[in-house]
């Protein structure tokens, strides 16, 4: 499917904090009915994202705003997507309960389905470690991990049930969760494949998804708390900071190549930027009503978000970071 570029520049206004130069907001619509869940930057230039409701993967171009979709199979109901060591787009798809591969030159499409008899694991998200093997967790109660070269599956239950959501690896190949219903982030260990429980201060604070920056601290979006944790696991401490606002909800995080840190924030339908060196934010409004930015990721100089509620993806271009 091909939809021409129809690109709006945002001028972006910062509540809390200034920026030293400010960056352009640029949208793309996608086609109706797509839901866009997740996006991940391409090898190619391009941006693939999980056309959730369209049971789909798409590709964007963001030159000329020219879409694809690649149909994942009957049932498909696509959540995360990331780009794997081998530049394909890997999808954690909740709908087929299957870990499934894209080849980005043909489109031909892989399932790496878990072992027969696992429960319908409501899968979320992905991450490789730093063996190449990769790991993704399960709403329902569950994490596991694929072994690309041999397809086998490994299937486990969280030491505390429902809530696996977010995941990520740390810059020496650590893999931590986040738990949406437990309320707490996990470490894996990727040998034995056991997940041991980390508690933030706050209780009940509903850690949502979690990111590493290049120093390996953990960074979490708290969507019951509407705060910002971090994790270092160097000294097993723990710091929150509230984001502005009166009923924030931190949905998405992520921390770009220069350590600063993104979220969405639903309560206010926009993206906050936190500058750890100076713990302050900066709000950036979006500009439709119910964006509904779940997930965040980037490339050196754009910052990527899907705007499921409203069929577009949108684009930051910073100034620190030029792209390659």
């Amino acid at each position: 499917m091909h939809r021409s570029a129809h690109s709006l520049l945002v001028a972006l206004l910062f509540c809390a904090g200034t920026l030293a130069a400010q960056p352009a907001l640029q949208e793309y619509p996608l086609p109706d009915g797509s839901g866009p869940h997740d996006v991940a930057p391409a090898a190619d230039g391009g941006v693939w994202y999980t056309a959730q409701r369209a049971g789909a993967l798409g590709w964007l171009d963001p030159a000329s705003g020219a879409t694809r979709h690649i149909p994942l199979g009957s049932g498909s109901r696509p959540h995360g997507v990331i780009v794997g060591p081998d530049g394909a787009p890997w999808v954690t798809d909740s709908g087929l309960n299957a870990i499934v591969r894209v080849d980005p030159a043909s489109g031909v499409v892989r399932r790496y389905d878990p072992p027969p008899g696992t429960p319908h694991m409501n899968l979320n998200t992905a991450t490789f470690d730093g063996d190449g093997m990769l790991w993704f967790t399960g709403q329902a109660g569950y994490y596991g991990r694929v072994d690309p070269g041999s397809g086998r599956v490994d299937v486990y239950e969280a030491p505390r049930g429902r809530g696996p959501y977010g995941i990520c690896t740390t810059p020496d190949g650590a893999v931590y969760y986040a738990s949406l219903a437990g309320s707490h982030i996990a470490r894996i260990d990727t040998a034995s494949g056991r997940a041991a429980v980390i508690e933030p201060p706050t209780p009940g604070q509903g850690a949502r998804r979690v990111w590493s920056d290049s120093r390996g601290r953990i960074w979490v979006s708290e969507w019951n708390a509407g705060q910002l944790g971090r994790y270092d696991p160097a000294g097993g401490t723990w710091r929150e900071w509230p984001l502005p606002g009166t009923a924030p909800r931190a949905y998405a995080v992520y921390v770009d190549g220069q350590d600063m840190v993104w979220l969405s924030d639903f309560g206010a339908n926009a993206i906050v930027r936190f500058e750890p060196a100076t713990e302050r934010y900066s709000v950036i409004p979006l500009p439709r009503r119910g964006a509904a930015v779940r997930q965040i990721l980037g490339r050196p100089g754009e910052i990527w978000l899907p705007e499921s509620g409203v069929d577009r993806l949108a684009v930051i271009r910073t100034a620190g970071e030029k792209a390659k």
